[in-house]
């Protein structure tokens, strides 16, 4: 009778061992995690406010004046449709030249925006791509020039200036070409410049 007590504790004690293995926390069978954790994404660079520079010629000029003429009532209307379809664009700066047609060409926009016309000579072209250049990030300007000054101001900048004609060694737009509006984007430290034509009329 001995020897079956035996056995039966023998398979109690074995019973016993398995059951303590199954018992054991699963996490000791798992292979140990990295001590370090993974190298997170680089974040993305933050957006860059882009300053928008925008480029018209003055309206159809009036004969009252063979050096210095202001607009006819057609240039007047012409004045008038520019307000009208910049005065939502977040218009921070104006631009024209001495000349009072250019001037006369921003008044309405002035008007309804309340930005003040800074004046720079039409004879200096540096000085006012200078002072485009220095606009602060995320400016909307706009400036009134020449048929002989707006593409080389364009162009200055970066931009491009299609169908204009040759006049003394410089391009220049064509003499009845009232309605074309020059939508220039200077990019900030990385970028190229774009430049987006448009067409305005009364």
């Amino acid at each position: 009778m001995l020897r079956p007590l035996l056995c039966s504790r023998r398979r109690l004690g074995a019973a016993l061992g398995l059951a303590g293995l199954l018992a054991l926390p699963t996490s000791a069978c798992k292979p140990a995690t990295p001590s370090t954790a993974p190298a997170s994404a680089p974040e993305p660079e933050a957006a860059v406010a882009l300053t928008t520079v925008l480029f018209t010629r003055h309206g159809e000029k009036a004969t009252d004046d063979p050096r210095d003429p202001g607009l006819s009532p057609a240039g007047e209307a012409r004045a008038q449709a520019l307000a009208a379809l910049l005065v939502r664009a977040g218009v921070t700066h104006l631009f024209a030249s001495e000349y009072r047609r250019t001037q006369a060409t921003l008044r309405p926009l002035a008007d309804a925006t309340g930005v003040q016309i800074a004046v720079l000579p039409a004879g200096a072209p540096q000085e006012l791509v200078a002072a485009l250049r220095a606009l602060p990030a995320g400016a909307v300007a706009v400036v009134a020039g020449h048929s002989n000054t707006v593409p080389g101001l364009v162009e200055a900048l970066g931009g491009q200036v299609r169908d204009t004609v040759e006049s003394g060694g410089q391009p220049n737009l064509p003499d009845d070409a009232y309605d074309r509006l020059f939508v220039v984007t200077l990019p900030g430290a990385r970028g190229q410049v774009h430049t987006l034509e448009l067409r305005y009329r009364p």
